[in-house]
């Protein structure tokens, strides 16, 4: 049985997004986010952006941003990786203060981890200069904030790894 503490609810990370006042989820669905779906769907404070593919997400949150909107992207650590040159050309080189959510899909803190996806995702945000952050609880989500203080303060991208898969 899972214990409160150790659980990470979508409940707890809308709940920061919309205290810090974002305006936009921009997301690739994926059965990782389902939970958050019909949350963030009934939140009117928070406008939900589908895309196809991940690279999407870095040119729509960049247009977002240009138009004066607070968007955070909501993407799985596979999607980094396709959304890499965006990443590059969209967040760091135009110095956009921007928020990824990232699934750390993959990725356990209890033993080996054999998804090539986890063992990269953070050797690829210290090649790339992105700072991040890991959540894994309720008590965890905390740390948007600080991504989000960080990111305004150094107007770069900065990552928040999503280091377990939702409880209900």
């Amino acid at each position: 049985m899972t214990t409160q503490e150790t659980v990470l609810h979508p409940a707890a990370i809308i709940e920061e997004l919309k205290k810090n006042e974002f305006t936009h989820v921009v997301w690739l669905p994926d059965s990782e986010t389902n939970f958050m779906y019909q949350l963030l769907t009934n939140e009117p404070s928070l406008d939900l952006v589908p895309v196809c593919r991940e690279g999407e997400t870095m040119a729509i949150a960049a247009g977002l941003w240009v138009g004066g909107k607070k968007p955070v992207v909501l993407i799985q650590n596979t999607g980094i990786f396709e959304s890499g040159d965006s990443i590059r050309g969209l967040g760091l080189d135009v110095n956009q203060p921007l928020v990824m959510l990232v699934g750390y899909r993959g990725w356990s803190r209890h033993g080996i981890t054999p998804d090539s996806a986890a063992r990269f995702i953070e050797h690829i945000l210290h090649a790339w200069g992105i700072s991040y952050y890991l959540i894994e609880t309720d008590d965890d989500a905390g740390r948007i904030t600080s991504a989000l203080e960080e990111a305004e303060r150094t107007s770069k991208p900065v990552a928040v790894l999503v280091g377990t898969e939702f409880g209900a």
